[in-house]
């Protein structure tokens, strides 16, 4: 053993300072060890491809599935508690591996794990549209048997054909997201620590802040790929669109939701490919690590503790490093400020898409698009720009704590943006009374939730199928029937006459009382609400990196990768996992309007919109005031070394113990809090 390896381990630093074995750094797939390939060993090439990974990570979990949330209700008939929970199997996933590949990947070959995770989020992906495959064509009702019939009675269709057994396949899309969360474990532990391993120190916040960057791109990617298939018919080719007689912003339409997920399996096996390649080290590497490793400050007694760990991997030795981690008060105020901010973040990337959809009264593509261009601009811009000003600025920990704070409080501020809304469309029996024209909105609003009425008694009408119709009374009607249309116009969009519930004199043969679809958006408030939520996004993102950065600035270097996983975990259990629950169950508590089918409710047809939208905004501002609160703690129970502070940083030492440990005040590697990363 060297003296200087030697000397290390005395003092308590688990750091390695010998020269790397050279046959750890070389490119090879086995035996094979192609010349050409061996000028990339540099972290330049290694950052581009975990750029790529994290933006094909970002596309499919962030950005495709959110995208694509409300159409899978229509589809499948789930609710949103349950689209809910397919959002949060993908952190279920991460949860369960992250901790045991942190911790045994640390010690290993970490391109190994990084393919092997790539591999494993393209078969997620492959899954997730499997269920498009193995059902039969989606094909509404044309609704020329939808019209008032009197004397006729009509029933339900519940026997062995019914399509109820398609909320079912919502298992297909838990199993396939936690295969997602498996996959994306490797990515943001061992990528961000294979980075940090061999870059000097000024550089790894930077290229750290550019792989978030890019993490962030791609589920703005993501929005703007699922709502261009969304576009297109659910059955691309297969079905004649014109003999539909719907359109894309028909109530009942269904987009392409599946034919993203193919095309970036195909790139995931293709990088994970590539992945497999890279060596354990770097050429260089043990010079960085050297360096790191002089200016860990570690006092007599913790130091005692951290060199029990050693680098041998074992049960015993992951309590022993999980023990220290844990009772650090400021890693742990720090996770709880990131789990909060999960909890916001992960319910809008779920919803923020639904959201504006209804809130607008859009269509799902071009929600998917807003939402797509506010989280490129300013997810992908906060991101950057947090990590760049640790960077330009050199800002020790206190710096770090008041960034943190101020966006914070900016970001709740902004959230009044959720205040700004559109009151809920007229709709027949729901918000407003047959022959009235104002819905009636506050608690007046929570009224009948019957369709039945004295104009379209003796119609025969059932909610077997959802087929809304606009009337020239600018009210929303369920069907033709419920309107109490009696015949179909002629007309290049399905057209109906002698409609005895709508308030419209028809003055010749041609004219028509009610037109199949929702009625045109009056709402002119979309322009002034999506600055205002950017804005909000734009700030929650900033404080990420800065956040991560004084959280690792706290920890020995040998322990980064354990923290890492460890922060995923706790942030996912409390913030990531229960987010799209609970902002799925929010949303479903303003539901005015139910789809049911054989006595089981699916998907919800109509929401009340003001409810909608106090309901986010009370969420929003409670979780950003418990992040400012746990931000402000943190920089009060953090405590400096005298005798290093001008050329360290510290982290307060156990609880129970007067030690502490101290980290120079470079830049380290930092990770983004990002709800669904």
């Amino acid at each position: 053993m060297s003296d200087s390896k030697k000397s290390a381990e005395e003092n308590g630093v688990v750091a390695v300072v010998a020269e790397g074995d050279p046959r750890d750094e070389v490119c090879s797939w086995g035996w094979v060890k192609p010349s050409c390939c061996q000028r990339f060993r540099n972290p330049v090439c290694v950052l581009f491809w975990l750029c790529c990974a994290a933006t094909i990570q970002g596309i499919i979990v962030n950005g495709m599935v959110n995208s694509v949330i409300s159409s899978l209700e229509r589809r499948f008939e789930i609710s949103s508690t349950e689209s809910g929970i397919i959002a949060s199997c993908y952190d279920i996933g991460f949860v369960l591996f992250a901790v045991p590949i942190s911790y045994f990947g640390g010690h290993g070959i970490k391109p190994r794990y990084l393919s092997c995770g790539m591999f494993f989020l393209g078969l997620g992906s492959f899954l997730f549209a499997l269920p498009h495959f193995t059902t039969g064509q989606y094909l509404p009702s044309s609704g020329l048997d939808n019209t008032c019939l009197p004397g006729v009675n009509r029933t339900d269709q519940c026997g062995a054909n019914s399509e109820s057994g398609l909320s079912q396949y919502k298992y297909v899309f838990y199993l396939s997201q936690i295969l997602n969360g498996l996959g994306a474990a490797p990515l943001y532990t061992l990528g961000v620590t294979y980075l940090e391993e061999n870059l000097p120190l000024r550089s790894t916040s930077f290229y750290v802040g550019i792989f978030y960057t890019f993490a962030i791109a791609g589920s703005a990617v993501g929005y703007l790929i699922g709502g261009q298939f969304l576009q297109l018919y659910v059955d691309i080719g297969s079905v004649d669109i014109s003999s539909l007689s719907i359109d894309r912003f028909n109530p009942r339409w269904v987009g392409a939701w599946w034919a993203g997920f193919l095309g970036t399996g195909v790139l995931c096996f293709i990088i994970a490919a590539v992945m497999a390649g890279f060596p354990k080290s770097l050429p260089g590497s043990s010079k960085y690590q050297a360096e790191k490793g002089k200016e860990i400050y570690v006092r007599e007694g913790y130091k005692k503790n951290i060199a029990k760990i050693g680098t041998k991997r074992g049960f015993k030795n992951l309590l022993l490093s999980a023990k220290l981690i844990l009772l650090n008060p400021t890693f742990i105020l720090l996770t709880l400020a990131a789990a909060v901010e999960d909890i916001l973040v992960g319910g809008v990337a779920a919803f923020g898409p639904k959201y504006i959809e209804y809130q607008f009264r859009l269509t799902a593509s071009t929600a998917s698009l807003y939402m797509g261009l506010a989280a490129v601009i300013t997810g992908g811009g906060g991101t950057f720009l947090g990590g760049y000003l640790v960077k330009r600025f050199s800002l020790k920990i206190r710096g770090i704590f008041r960034v943190c704070i101020v966006c914070t409080v900016i970001g709740g501020v902004s959230n009044v943006a959720y205040l700004i809304n559109c009151d809920s469309a007229p709709f027949a029996g729901v918000n407003v009374k047959y022959g009235d024209i104002q819905p009636l909105n506050g608690e007046q609003g929570v009224i009948v939730g019957n369709l039945n009425d004295t104009c379209n008694a003796g119609c025969g009408c059932t909610q077997e199928q959802y087929h809304p119709v606009c009337g020239k009374d600018n009210i929303m009607y369920y069907s033709p029937c419920y309107a109490g249309c009696s015949y179909v116009a002629k007309g290049t969009k399905q057209k109906y006459s002698t409609c005895s519930c709508i308030n419209f004199t028809e003055t010749n043969s041609s004219a028509f009382s009610a037109e199949f679809g929702k009625c045109q958006n009056s709402c002119k408030w979309l322009p002034l609400f999506m600055p205002v939520f950017a804005f909000a996004i734009f700030f929650t993102f900033m404080s990420a990196i800065p956040s991560l950065a004084a959280t690792l600035r706290c920890l020995p270097e040998a322990q980064r990768s354990l923290a890492l996983g460890i922060q995923w975990v706790i942030a996912r259990l409390i913030g990531s996992i229960p987010s799209p629950i609970f902002f799925g169950k929010i949303i479903d508590l303003t539901c005015k309007l139910w789809q049911t089918r054989c006595d089981q409710r699916g998907s919800c047809f109509f929401y009340d919109n003001n409810r909608m939208s106090y309901s986010f905004f009370a969420l929003s501002v409670a979780l950003k005031c418990s992040a400012f609160l746990f931000f402000l703690l943190s920089a009060v129970f953090y405590r400096s070394s005298p005798e290093v502070e001008d050329i360290s940083l510290t982290c307060p030492a156990p609880t129970g113990s007067q030690d502490t440990i101290n980290t120079h005040v470079s830049d380290t590697p930092e990770v983004v809090n990002q709800d669904r990363i």
